[in-house]
């Protein structure tokens, strides 16, 4: 977690080099997948502790 915060990606750059579309959409998806799998992540963590603690 640490290392991506160091790390300074210029995505705006990246499109610019961009050979054709489709390069564009994964530069796009691979930006949101950290956080998405952040946020399922904590879904799941919640679901868990909240069902345990019902029981």
């Amino acid at each position: 977690m640490l290392l991506s915060l160091l790390q300074q990606v210029d995505i705006e750059q990246k499109m610019k080099d961009a050979p054709d579309n489709q390069y564009e959409i994964g530069i796009f998806i691979g930006s949101f997948l950290p956080l998405i799998v952040l946020v399922l992540l904590a879904y799941f963590l919640y679901r868990y502790n909240r069902n345990r603690n019902n029981n």
